[in-house]
């Protein structure tokens, strides 16, 4: 979850809309309707395909893949446009508070080409793992498996951007 996206669910739950709280309850599988699509990561050794689940809305992108233990090799998750509201692209913070598995975190920027990742990240730390600069999207992979393909900073990821 990004700092981001805990300031804002924090102004929700402070304004008293209770309903905010929805992004912490446990979840033990995908989000029910989660919308999914294909992406590709082009690197150096070819490219990788994926099929990600969406996180497109504010409440999805706080979610993030907490609390799960179902992500596939070759699965994981997008948060596109980041921020949600679609704005200009921004340093991004996520954490891994209550997510039990660790995670690879790429950093997108708006050129569609890896900035950063954040390779095994620890489980449930509340430390901000930062871009490092303004990023247009997020995609978590299972850990380790950026290293395991070869997939590097400044390779492209594409996905059709007409998805719903």
């Amino acid at each position: 979850m990004s700092v981001l996206a805990k300031a804002g669910l924090a102004a929700v739950l402070i304004g008293g809309a209770g309903a905010g709280g929805v992004a912490y309850m446990h979840a033990d599988t995908k989000t029910e309707n989660a919308p999914v699509l294909t992406l590709t990561i082009k690197s150096a050794n070819g490219p990788h395909v994926f099929v990600v689940e969406r996180a497109k809305t504010a409440a999805e992108q706080e979610r993030g893949l907490m609390y799960r233990t179902d992500l596939k090799p070759d699965g994981g998750m997008l948060f596109w446009p980041y921020p949600a509201d679609g704005g200009a692209p921004v340093n991004a913070n996520f954490w891994m508070k209550n997510t039990p598995s660790p995670l690879d975190i790429l950093y997108i920027r708006a050129d569609r080409t890896i900035a950063r990742i954040a390779d095994n990240t620890v489980p449930f730390s509340e430390a901000p793992i930062p871009s490092g600069e303004p990023v247009g999207a997020v995609l978590e992979l299972m850990g380790g498996r950026s290293a395991e393909l070869g997939i590097a900073e400044g390779d492209r990821v594409t996905w059709d951007e007409s998805a719903k």
